[in-house]
C-alpha cells in the first residue's frame, strides 16, 4: 500500500532544522508535497533532495511568538497556496528534577512544547476550517503518558500538548479536519544523545534504567527519525482518513501500552 494525499499539497512543518522535524519535512517532500519548513535556525534541504529545491521553502520561526506564526502562515497562504497539512515537531527538553527546575526553565519548555503547538494549530485551523479540509499531527512523546525521572517539565508540557490536540480534533472533526498525535519514545536525535554521558548511552536506554524506574525497549533498538516520520506520514495520509483524536505510540513497546 502506498500512502496518498500528498501530491502538490502544501505542508507546514515546525522544528524542521534537524532530527524528527527534518525527517518529516524530507519525507513529505519525497511524497510530492510543497513543504514549508521552519525552525529557530534556518532549515537546510538535504543534499539527496536538492533537485526538489523549488518545492522546499525554509523559514526562521520561533513558535513561541504567536504574531510571527500568524505572519508566516499568512505569507504561505498568499504566496505559496492553501496549507492542507501541518506537523508540529518543534520541541525542547528539560531534564532536571523538580527541586532544581527554575521558573525560567519551566516556562521555556511550556512556551515551545505547548504554547507553540497552540499558536501553530490555531493559525492553521483558522485557515483550514472555512475550506472544510486538512490534517494536523502533533509530535508529542511517550513521556506524556508515563512518569519519567527528571523530566517533569518536559512530560507535563507534552501531556498538555497531547490533550490540546485531542480537544482541537474534537472541535475540527465536524469540519472534515483530522488532528492526531504521534508519541515517540527514545529516538536517535541530538535531544536523545545529549542526555548520554558516554558511548554506552544507547545500550543503557535499550536495556532500561532501573535506577530511574524506566523500562527498556522490547524491540531492542532505538527509533530513527525516519521511523517517527513514517508514522506522521500515515496519520496525515488519505489512508488514515477515518482516524481522528488518536495518540499513536511509536516507542518499540517501551511504555508497555497500546
Amino acid at each position: 500500500m502506498q500512502l496518498t494525499g500528498f501530491q502538490d499539497r502544501v505542508a507546514f512543518v515546525t522544528g524542521a532544522e534537524r532530527g524528527i522535524g527534518l525527517a518529516v519535512a524530507s519525507t513529505l517532500l519525497e511524497a510530492g508535497c510543497i513543504v514549508v519548513a521552519s525552525d529557530v535556525r534556518l532549515p537546510q534541504l538535504p543534499a539527496a533532495l536538492r533537485d526538489k529545491h523549488s518545492r522546499f521553502h525554509a523559514h526562521v520561526l520561533d513558535v513561541r511568538d504567536a504574531n510571527a506564526v500568524n505572519a508566516l502562515v499568512d505569507l504561505v497562504e498568499e504566496r505559496i497556496g492553501p496549507i492542507d497539512l501541518g506537523a508540529n515537531v518543534a520541541g525542547v527538553l528539560c531534564n532536571t528534577v523538580v527541586t532544581e527546575t527554575s521558573d525560567e526553565a519551566w516556562r521555556q519548555v511550556f512556551a515551545v512544547n505547548c504554547d507553540g503547538v497552540f499558536h501553530v494549530c490555531r493559525a492553521l485551523a483558522q485557515r483550514m476550517q472555512p475550506r472544510q479540509r486538512g490534517a494536523m499531527v502533533t509530535v508529542s512523546s511517550n513521556a506524556a503518558g508515563v512518569a519519567r525521572h527528571a523530566m517533569a517539565a518536559y512530560a507535563a508540557s507534552k501531556a498538555a500538548a497531547t490533550m490540546f490536540t485531542r480537544c482541537l480534533g474534537l472541535e475540527l472533526a465536524p469540519h472534515g479536519i483530522r488532528c492526531n498525535i504521534v508519541a515517540p519514545g527514545s529516538t536517535l536525535t541530538p535531544m536523545q544523545t545529549g542526555m548520554w554521558s558516554d558511548a554506552h548511552g544507547a545500550e543503557r536506554v535499550i536495556a532500561g534504567l532501573p535506577e530511574q524506574y524506566k523500562a527498556g525497549i522490547p524491540l531492542r533498538k532505538l527509533a530513527t527519525p525516519e521511523d517517527i516520520a513514517h508514522a506522521v506520514m500515515f496519520m496525515l495520509s488519505e489512508q488514515a482518513g477515518h482516524i481522528a483524536m488518536s495518540d499513536l505510540y511509536v516507542d518499540g513497546g517501551a511504555t508497555l501500552r497500546a
